[in-house]
């Protein structure tokens, strides 16, 4: 349980946090969240006390909530932005670019090193921390829309529909992944720029929904072939953010 600041100490407390939070997140991305102890976090945000995360957070599970939080909000608000320019577009690709480009622009703009895609793939392997995520992160208004823009542009049975908005997310979250840590190591990237990976990102997400669906052995997926033209075929060859 944290302690009520003296008057005067909120500034310096929340100066402390942060410091916890920009440390915590680095720890975590590097070494995974459950190999990290309080201790050795508040040794890296230079606190001669070795409870300060206890002190300011409680738990690691907020604080890893923290940390959540403190990119889930700008993020949240550049894809609410998007989402208003393309609402009412019977284009998938216009809401796949909904679905990334919150996320890339958000990182190119944290700079070099980053940390925030590489923490986010470790929680995303944590059953417990993940719910955590999915709370501050995934199950926001603007994702909601993205996602029922999707379902009605691409027009797909309901376990395709769910199995696909997965895939597209691991894939979001894994690419992003593997370029910031290939940046911040200074190793080659298979794109020049965040803006051009997500063009990527966005051409093979696209396609993910739009594949054809072909039936289960038990039947369950119905098949939906469309013609050249249907269910946003004209983003293939569209334009480009």
């Amino acid at each position: 349980m944290m302690m009520a600041e003296r008057p005067g100490h909120e500034p310096r407390a929340e100066a402390t946090r942060e410091r916890i939070v920009t440390a915590a997140e680095r720890l975590f991305a590097e070494r995974g969240v459950v190999a990290v102890s309080n201790r050795q976090i508040s040794e890296a945000a230079g606190q001669g006390n070795n409870t300060a995360v206890g002190y300011h957070f409680g738990s690691k599970e907020e604080l890893v909530r923290a940390i959540v939080r403190r990119h889930a909000v700008p993020i949240e608000q550049a894809r609410i932005d998007r989402v208003a320019r393309v609402r009412g577009s019977t284009r998938v690709r216009d809401w796949v670019a909904c679905l990334v480009y919150p996320a890339t622009e958000h990182l190119a703009g944290l700079g070099v090193p980053s940390w925030f895609a590489r923490f986010s793939a470790q929680v995303m392997t944590d059953p417990g921390l993940r719910e955590i995520m999915a709370a501050e992160s995934l199950s926001t208004p603007s994702l909601r829309e993205v996602l029922d823009g999707l379902s009605a542009c691409a027009d797909l049975p309901l376990p395709v529909h769910l199995e696909r908005s997965e895939m597209a997310g691991h894939l979001v979250v894994h690419m992003c992944e593997q370029r910031e840590r290939r940046l911040a190591r200074g190793t080659t990237t298979a794109k020049h720029s965040w803006q051009s990976a997500a063009v990527g990102l966005v051409d093979a997400i696209t396609a993910i929904w739009l594949a054809p669906v072909t039936p289960d052995d038990a039947g369950e997926a119905t098949a939906r072939p469309h013609a050249a033209g249907s269910r946003g075929d004209d983003d293939k060859g569209g334009n480009r953010e």
